[in-house]
C-alpha cells in the first residue's frame, strides 16, 4: 500500500537499508518500514557455511590423486561483503544478482590453488600420509589469503575427508604397504626367531657355566677326599712306624732279655756243672753197690722190678733156669696206682 512494506531479518543477517544511494539503517536482525521505490535493501547472510569440495590434483611424482573434503566459513565483515559483491534484494525477497551463490565456488577456487600449491610439492606417499599438518598449512594460507580479507571472510574450519589415488595406484601401494607388512612380519618372525636362539644361548651357556661350577666343586671334593685319605694313609703310616719302633723296642728288649737269660742259663749249668762235678768227686772212692742202693732209694716198684731184672741179665751166666709166672708177669704189667695216679 502506497509503497511501504515491512521488512524482518533474521539475527544471521546483515541489513544495510539504502536511499538515494546513502545507507540510512544497517545491523543484524532489524526490522522495520520502508519506502520500496526509493529503497535498495541488502542482506548479508552471517551465518556459518559448511561447503564440500572435491578436485583432482597431480603430485610431485606425477601421481593423481582426488582431494575430498569441506571447508567452513562465515561471512564476518558484512559491509566488506557488500561493497564488494551485490546482495541486494529485489521486490520479491530475492537476490538481484547471482553474487551470492557464486560466493562459496570463488572460495573453494582459493581453496584448490593453495591445496594445489601445497600437494605439487609432495610425492604421493607424503601426500596420503600428511592430511592433518596439510589441512594445516592450507588452513593458514587461506586465513591471511588477500582475497578472502577482501571478501570480509572469515575461515572457521578446513578438514579434508579423503585423498584418494587412481584405483590401479591404490592397488599397487597396496601391493606394496602388504609386501612391506608381510615383510615387517617375517622380519618380526625372524627377529622373534633370533630372540629364541638367544635365550637358548644363553640358557645353554648358563647350564654349561653350571656344570662347571658343578665340576669344580667336584673337583675340590675330591681333592679334598684324596687329601683326607692321604691324611689318613699319613696317620696310619705314622702309626705303623710307631708300631714297628714299639716292636723294635720289644724286640730289642727280648734280646736282652733273651742274652739275659742265656747268660743265667749257662750260670746255671755251670753252677749244676760245679755242684755235679763236686759230687762226683766225692762219689769217686765209694762202693757202686753202695751208690747203686742210694739211687733206688724212692724209686717206684716197677723201677724197682726193672733194675732187679736188669741185675738179672747181668748175672744171665750163672742164672741155670728162671721161671716167671703167668701171674707175676700180669702184675709187672697192669699199672700201678700212685697217690691216685697210674704208672707202669
Amino acid at each position: 500500500m502506497f509503497g511501504l512494506r515491512f521488512i524482518k531479518t533474521e539475527p544471521t543477517q546483515y541489513v544495510i537499508q539504502y536511499q538515494n544511494g546513502k545507507p540510512v539503517r544497517e545491523g543484524a536482525g532489524l526490522a522495520f518500514w520502508y519506502f520500496a521505490p526509493s529503497t535498495s535493501l541488502v542482506v548479508v547472510p552471517t551465518a556459518s557455511v559448511n561447503d564440500p569440495f572435491i578436485f583432482p590434483e597431480v603430485t610431485a611424482d606425477f601421481q593423481e590423486v582426488t582431494v575430498q573434503g569441506q571447508i567452513t566459513y562465515r561471512i564476518a565483515e558484512p559491509r566488506r561483503t557488500a561493497a564488494l559483491l551485490n546482495f541486494t534484494l529485489d521486490r520479491k525477497a530475492g537476490y538481484v544478482s547471482e553474487d551470492p551463490q557464486n560466493l562459496s565456488p570463488r572460495l573453494i577456487d582459493q581453496v584448490q590453488v593453495a591445496m594445489r600449491a601445497e600437494v605439487q610439492g609432495l610425492s604421493l606417499k607424503e601426500v596420503l600420509a600428511s592430511g592433518e599438518a596439510l589441512v594445516a598449512r592450507v588452513a593458514h594460507q587461506l586465513k591471511s589469503h588477500p582475497t578472502v580479507e577482501a571478501l570480509g571472510l572469515e575461515i572457521l574450519g578446513l578438514s579434508l575427508l579423503a585423498v584418494k589415488p587412481k584405483p590401479e595406484t591404490a592397488k599397487a601401494l597396496e601391493a606394496q604397504a602388504r609386501e612391506a607388512l608381510l615383510r615387517q612380519a617375517d622380519e618380526a618372525i625372524y627377529a622373534r626367531r633370533n630372540a629364541a636362539i638367544e635365550q637358548e644361548r644363553t640358557i645353554k651357556e648358563n647350564e654349561i657355566a653350571t656344570e662347571i661350577a658343578l665340576e669344580n666343586k667336584r673337583r675340590q671334593v675330591r681333592e679334598a677326599q684324596v687329601e683326607a685319605e692321604r691324611a689318613v694313609k699319613e696317620r696310619q703310616l705314622q702309626i705303623r712306624r710307631d708300631e714297628m719302633a714299639g716292636n723294635i723296642g720289644l724286640e730289642e728288649q727280648n734280646r736282652e732279655l733273651v742274652a739275659l737269660a742265656g747268660t743265667n742259663s749257662r750260670a746255671e749249668a755251670d753252677a749244676k756243672a760245679y755242684a755235679l762235678t763236686a759230687m762226683m768227686k766225692s762219689f769217686v772212692d765209694a762202693d757202686p753197690r753202695i751208690l747203686q742202693a742210694l739211687a733206688s732209694v724212692g724209686m717206684e716198684p716197677g723201677q724197682l722190678m726193672a733194675l732187679a731184672f736188669r741185675d738179672l741179665a747181668d748175672n744171665a751166666t750163672k742164672i741155670g733156669q728162671l721161671n716167671v709166672s703167668p701171674d707175676l708177669l700180669r702184675e709187672m704189667m697192669q699199672p700201678q696206682r700212685i697217690n691216685g695216679h697210674a704208672s707202669l
